[in-house]
């Protein structure tokens, strides 16, 4: 391949990203569903225009790794630390139903594994991608019915905060019990070894910023030096501990969302992966599925997985919801709230990919999931409401 060809192949995923990402968002879907759509379109299943080259992967890379930098920065840890306890029991049972169910499907259409084979490893990923939450979607439509700021609504938006964090340890484990060289002893130790660090560094860290924060207010070192300590964290993370690379940007998010600049910062961020790096990444997505390898069985697993991952964040959700004081319809409220997934899913899903615990043509039911998810909670949500109307807060 002639090293100019990438801007051809770029120019094309730029505009057919953005072109599907209209067209869906005046369907009322998600942006990042048409993106996908646009990778499919154009990608070696369809079109055939696009293929998938290691540049645009390490493209891709950085894409998610901005995209895990945003989640962090947008992280409201005041939020977190009043709604706390509450959020995170709901946010547990978010993750631990979905994780077993997941799991249990998996091995229930492809064979019972003993634990520590290598099946085993790809059950358990399979119940990570369904521990994710996205409530964009959510957040919207409680917006537009005036509810983002009730007591659910609210819970709902922390609950939902907690548990990608808790996704993420979890899908830390799994890629590094799947590692051969790793024993189940390294893994725990290098995980809290990472997160200890993380604190310490990010204390330091965090009042470095302050300082130049305060120093240099909304001046674009500050932008630049957040993305640069965004990447070394990833790189750390990978390299010195075995950690996803995508924790460490998360966690360098976090550790910076409380600065007066985070929001600035987030903004410069988001220029980058709104021009570029996002576009190539949801593409990518679409240029890595595999349509030819579908069949009866992977169709029926694809329902099964969408059907499981809806109902098992109502059922874990919802019923610690009811334990922690929730009554009637807010229990249902909250579970549904928590069904919508969407950038997490994917950057779990292509994770599993890069590792091989994953195959491309299981990115069929993850984007199934995603778009059914994102169309039915708006609609249900109203109707509960409907039902069972709360007054905000």
């Amino acid at each position: 391949m002639e090293p100019y060809e990438v801007f051809k192949d770029l120019a094309i995923i730029i505009i057919a990203a953005k072109a599907c990402g209209i067209i869906a968002r005046k369907l009322k879907a998600p942006q990042v569903v048409g993106m996908i759509i646009a990778g499919l379109l154009i990608g070696p299943s369809v079109l055939g225009w696009v293929r998938q080259t290691e540049f645009l992967s390490e493209m891709a890379e950085i894409g998610v790794i901005m995209l895990m930098f945003s989640a962090g920065l947008e992280t409201d840890l005041k939020e977190l630390v009043k709604t706390g306890p509450v959020a995170t029991l709901i946010a547990c049972a978010g993750v631990l139903v979905p994780l077993l169910l997941g799991t249990l499907l998996y091995m229930m259409f492809y064979g019972w594994a003993a634990v520590g084979t290598e099946e085993f490893y790809k059950a358990v990923f399979v119940g990570c991608i369904m521990t994710a939450t996205s409530v964009s979607i959510t957040v919207q439509s409680l917006r537009e019915m005036g509810h983002l700021k009730s007591h659910v609504g609210t819970t709902i938006l922390s609950a939902a905060i907690i548990d990608d964090v808790i996704g993420i340890i979890v899908l830390t484990f799994v890629i590094g019990f799947k590692n051969p060289d790793s024993s189940p002893f390294k893994v725990i130790i290098n995980t809290i070894l990472f997160f200890a660090a993380a604190i310490v560094f990010g204390i330091i860290s965090y009042r470095l910023f302050k300082m130049a924060d305060n120093r240099y207010p909304h001046t674009h070192r500050i932008p630049i030096a957040g993305l640069a300590f965004c990447l070394l964290l990833a790189y750390v993370a990978e390299r010195y501990f075995g950690i996803a690379d995508i924790t460490g940007a998360y966690v360098a998010g976090i550790i910076l969302c409380s600065i007066r600049d985070s929001g600035y910062i987030e903004e410069k961020i988001d220029i980058n992966s709104y021009m570029m790096f996002g576009p190539v990444f949801f593409a990518s997505i679409g240029l890595k599925t595999n349509i030819d390898g579908i069949d009866s069985a992977l169709i029926l697993f694809s329902i099964a997985f969408v059907f499981v991952a809806l109902i098992s964040k109502v059922i874990g959700c919802g019923i610690m919801s009811r334990i922690c004081g929730f009554k009637g319809y807010d229990c249902l409220k909250i579970g549904v709230g928590m069904m919508t997934r969407g950038e997490v899913a994917l950057i779990v899903a292509q994770k599993g990919l890069s590792v091989g615990l994953l195959t491309s043509q299981y990115f069929t039911a993850v984007i199934l999931l995603i778009i059914v998810s994102s169309v039915s909670v708006p609609i249900i949500l109203k109707l509960l409401y409907i039902k069972a109307p709360e007054k905000t807060a």
